[in-house]
């Protein structure tokens, strides 16, 4: 086995929604600059994700100077900006409340027509101070965005390789292989032997040191086709013969900077603990 190198980066402007690969990416504190900083709530203040609406994977959000602009199939695309600091609202996440400050009714309209719902666009604008980690697994004064509950999330080829291999000895062999943005990661590492990641405490991208927080548990989102909306039965099926620990199914860890800088796609990856 070679070295171990960045194979790829993804960033999620808006909670499940399509995002985009740049070449490099900022690493702050609470994640890749510009990651899940904008989410979608119903009229009860709920995020709103694939979970419960797969057609988000149809929608893609891309960065702009100031703002983010929104396409979807059908719908003609719409630039959002952000919004200015003022009145915020509370978002309940997976049971934790943040507060948030609301997009424009027009970002409202366009979500809304697109997923027939009635939801909101709300973005982050002080992800320091906003939401903290799971005290659990947390040091303290780490907080996250509007990712699920960590900064980062890491998954290496070398895993999803023998994932695969795993799917197709199964009877749903036919959903194989599965590509790597069914877990929507945000950074992708090559050169590992498979399941490598599970023994790490440590790890330097670059120059760039993390914490490994914990191992990351599956949901429903692993079986949406990302391309199309449709959902199957891997890979969770395959995960909970082969990857489970304790009651969660997992693929990939969760990750927390512990310093600040720039990552590039070929940086080396360095386990330091």
């Amino acid at each position: 086995m070679g070295m171990a190198e960045l194979q790829s980066i993804h960033v999620h402007p808006v909670k499940s929604l399509r995002g985009f690969s740049p070449r490099e990416a900022v690493v702050e504190p609470w994640g890749l600059a510009g990651d899940r900083r904008w989410v979608l709530i119903d009229d009860g203040g709920k995020v709103v994700t694939q979970r419960v609406q797969p057609r988000l994977a149809l929608t893609a959000a891309e960065p702009l100077p100031g703002g983010v602009r929104l396409s979807a199939p059908g719908r003609s695309p719409l630039t959002v900006p952000v919004p200015e600091p003022g009145v915020t609202v509370p978002v309940d996440i997976f049971g934790t409340k943040v507060e948030a400050v609301l997009a424009t009714d027009a970002a409202h309209a366009w979500c809304g027509a697109y997923l027939e719902a009635d939801v909101r666009l709300a973005h982050m604008d002080a992800p320091a101070t906003r939401r903290p980690i799971d005290p659990d697994h947390a040091l303290p004064g780490e907080t996250v965005s509007f990712a699920d509950g960590f900064p980062l999330l890491v998954t290496t080829q070398g895993s999803l390789d023998a994932l695969n291999a795993l799917v197709a000895q199964g009877e749903d062999a036919g959903e194989g292989p599965l590509p790597m943005n069914r877990f929507r990661p945000n950074v992708v590492v090559r050169g590992t032997r498979a399941w490598a990641e599970d023994s790490w405490r440590r790890i330097a991208i670059g120059e760039v040191e993390f914490r490994v927080a914990k191992m990351c548990g599956r949901c429903v989102v692993t079986t949406t086709d990302q391309l199309t909306a449709e959902r199957g039965r891997e890979p969770l099926r395959t995960l909970a013969r082969h990857r489970r620990f304790g009651n969660q199914l997992v693929f990939g860890q969760n990750l927390v900077p512990r310093s600040t800088g720039t990552i590039r796609v070929g940086d080396p990856v360095r386990v330091l603990a």
